[in-house]
């Protein structure tokens, strides 16, 4: 949802990129709410961030714990920005309809996108 939202609201300002340190699939239901939200993000692929390692980041913002506590070093001078958000995945497994997953995912969604108008570009 990061990389959707940065693409949208800093589109001619920055390149975004994204990526993690276990990468999986592009989860179905933040494809649905970032839909909703007027984003494609249906095209998107989950990357792992060794598939950067020779990028010469400005900015390199990390957006869960895990990811700031195992961030790679090799993002050298890059200036390093840490915002946490709740997953959303996390938080729907207890959801009992899938509505209440969903609102899970436009909540963190429209925190997101909020963090997103924020960055210094």
């Amino acid at each position: 949802m990061a990389e959707g939202w940065g693409r949208r609201l800093l589109e001619g300002k920055a390149e975004v990129f994204s990526a993690g340190t276990k990468p999986g699939t592009v989860d179905p239901r933040a494809i649905a709410v970032m839909a909703e939200a007027g984003v494609d993000i249906s095209g998107h692929r989950s990357k792992h961030a060794s598939e950067f390692k020779d990028v010469a980041f400005d900015l390199v913002v990390t957006v869960c714990d895990r990811a700031r506590e195992s961030c790679p070093v090799w993002f050298g001078k890059a200036e390093k920005l840490h915002k946490s958000f709740e997953d959303p995945p996390f938080l729907a497994k207890e959801a009992r309809t899938e509505e209440e997953a969903l609102a899970h995912y436009r909540r963190v969604r429209d925190e997101i996108r909020a963090f997103i108008e924020t960055l210094p570009v």
